[in-house]
């Protein structure tokens, strides 16, 4: 499958990538856009200036020299933990789910769970702020109670696709779960 582009919760735009590996696995990423350096130089200049009228009237040099140092580390911080590039879900039939994420900084972080604990794939509703989100989740089962649900694991939440992204990997999920089963 191709590249297609869609939209998050607050219009930014976004891209899936569907890669199909066989007819049991099918990978599954949504990236985001780069970190803007028009962003970041705004925030920059807006500390500083700030920074530099205090400076202005309290002739301490260490109210400058604190916001070049909390400016970055805060770009540090914002880089490494908060800004994700990418996400990725690869469903394997026969073996399990794993999720990736990829930081602006190169860090990743990833989820692997066996096919014996998934119950289903969802997609799920929540209020966030004064609307109603959707979104992708997974289904943990009780190893005890196979009917019973023990923990849910939400898909993409750093880049947080609309509803028809979510249908599209909603579908073909269920399509090699079906298969699996």
């Amino acid at each position: 499958m191709a590249e297609e582009e869609f939209t998050d919760i607050n219009g930014n735009s976004i891209s899936l990538d569907c890669q199909t590996r066989s007819a049991f696995c099918r990978e599954f990423t949504v990236t985001s856009p780069k970190l803007s350096l028009r962003k970041v130089m705004v925030y920059t200049c807006f500390v500083w200036l700030f920074a530099y009228a205090v400076f202005f009237f309290t002739e301490n040099t260490t109210v400058l020299s604190s916001a070049i140092m909390l400016t970055l580390a805060g770009m540090m911080i914002h880089i490494h933990f908060v800004k994700v590039d990418h996400e990725t879900l690869l469903i394997i039939g026969s073996l399990g789910v794993q999720l990736s994420s990829s930081c602006a900084s190169g860090r990743e972080s990833t989820i692997f769970i066996e096919m014996n604990k998934l119950k289903d794939i969802v997609i799920n509703e929540a209020v966030y702020m004064h609307g109603i989100i959707y979104y992708l989740c997974i289904l943990i089962k009780d190893p005890a109670d196979p009917e019973t649900v023990t923990s849910v694991v939400p898909l993409f939440q750093s880049s947080k696709p609309r509803l028809n992204c979510l249908v599209q990997v909603y579908r073909s999920c269920q399509e090699i779960l079906a298969q699996s089963r």
